[in-house]
């Protein structure tokens, strides 16, 4: 006979390929982006299967969909805990993958697909738990609140935002989370595995630039050309680097590291030490300083027409405490002639790393893997934390997985051939089993 917790594991499994396998694309453009409610159903339908009543909301568009449902806890005193996740992911090329990116396939010990990592293994470790915790009739120690969003990959104007600024009575009580991009494992040294609990992440902000000319003919001397000018102030942005910038945050991580390992910082030269850390310096590195990296032009209309516009595109990445400076090193970059404008301003998201919570998380890792450290760290991109925290929720990353040494795992966010290891998502529905009993 089956013991539930391997019922919960082959259902978390099976539940990552069939949500793999429908289509979620978020474009960022409303009308190219598909597969949300059809994702919601599905997860609606799993919920109330096994007795959940559940709450089903369209945030602003038709199809945009939200799932959340509450099991109850002991004791209804305590602040409630969100447990949270998206539905939809980045674009595809299936040309580029070694499988179909929609397939979900189960193959080689891992699940194949575009959203395996990002996020669609938290969601169907999530889910699976849930079931078994209503199944089981499992009265964790406070309310939990399952919620599954829409539109995390374009910011949550259609998501976490709007549920916000519109359905905030869907949070009430609620006074910490756990979401996506923590919990996994790097391997620091020979058979030391460190758990990352991410506790900020950098703020988001995409930038447009626009710069007016005088209209002409592509044939003509032309002293005032809209393209002209914004490419070189694109070109300055491009090659700027910011400055190096130690948060709280990222010398918590840094300090963890160094008691793990002996690896020492030293702030001469903190990108160098930081490359030790292998592929996860990366993550680690974009932490150290802002970034403005721009990502789209958008000028002129026929090849003999000098354009009176030209635009481009820039995606910001802002450190805790930073926007007010950053906007100042911006505008002495770009000059004068260049108009910029935010079309999407989400802020920096901090938390400290301590508490019962903290605490509940690291004994359910340690108990499945007793050699696991936990250690803070700081995201470099965004989840749907920036807008949950505006509600005073504390927000912390923690979707646990135990990989191989080997697998360059940041590097599959929205890379191709996305994938993650059957074995880790088993192991992390073990914890999350752990940690929601105990949280």
């Amino acid at each position: 006979m089956t013991e539930p917790t391997d019922l919960a594991q082959d259902e978390a499994v099976e539940l990552t390929s069939e949500l793999i396998r429908i289509d979620t694309t978020n474009t960022g453009e409303p009308s190219t982006t598909v597969g949300e409610r059809a994702a919601a159903e599905f997860v609606r339908g799993k919920l109330e299967e096994v007795g959940f009543e559940t709450t089903y909301v369209e945030s602003g568009a038709p199809g945009r969909a939200n799932v959340f449902a509450r099991l109850p806890g002991a004791d209804p005193s305590r602040g409630a805990l969100l447990i949270h996740g998206h539905l939809d992911v980045v674009p595809a090329d299936p040309t580029e993958w070694s499988v179909h990116p929609f397939s979900g396939a189960i193959q080689d010990g891992y699940i194949w697909g575009r959203g395996a990592v990002d996020m669609k293994d938290m969601v169907g470790m999530t889910l699976a738990t849930a079931r078994r915790f209503k199944r089981d009739g499992v009265v964790p120690p406070r309310d939990l609140v399952f919620a599954f969003l829409a539109d995390e990959e374009a910011g949550g104007a259609y998501g976490a935002q709007w549920l916000v600024e519109n359905r905030a009575d869907l949070f009430d009580g609620i006074t910490e989370a756990v979401g996506e991009v923590g919990g996994f494992s790097v391997t620091l040294g020979e058979g030391l595995r460190a758990y990352t609990i991410e506790i900020a992440e950098k703020g988001i902000a995409w930038m447009r630039l626009r710069v007016r000319g005088r209209a002409g003919h592509g044939s003509m001397l032309h002293d005032d050309n809209a393209v002209t000018k914004l490419a070189a102030a694109v070109a300055r942005l491009g090659a700027h680097e910011f400055p190096l910038i130690v948060t709280d945050s990222v010398r918590a991580f840094l300090t963890a590291v160094t008691e793990l390992t002996g690896l020492e910082f030293d702030e001469a030269d903190l990108p160098g030490a930081v490359a030790k850390l292998g592929p996860f310096a990366r993550v680690v590195g974009a932490t150290l300083r802002d970034t403005a990296n721009p990502t789209m032009l958008n000028a002129g209309y026929k090849a003999n027409v000098i354009p009176s516009v030209a635009e481009a595109v820039v995606d910001c990445r802002v450190l805790p405490g930073r926007q007010a400076a950053f906007e100042r090193e911006l505008d002495e970059i770009l000059g004068p002639d260049v108009e910029r404008e935010w079309v999407t301003h989400l802020p920096a998201v901090e938390t400290t790393f301590d508490g019962d919570l903290v605490d509940a998380m690291t004994a359910a890792l340690q108990t499945e893997d007793p050699g696991a450290r936990t250690i803070p760290y700081v995201l470099s991109g965004g989840t749907d934390a920036k807008a949950i925290h505006t509600l005073g929720i504390r927000c912390f990353g923690f979707a646990p997985l135990r990989l191989p040494a080997d697998l360059d795992f940041t590097a599959l966010f929205h890379g191709v051939d996305e994938r993650v290891p059957v074995d880790a998502v088993r192991f992390g529905t073990r914890v999350l089993d752990r940690f929601l009993r105990n949280c």
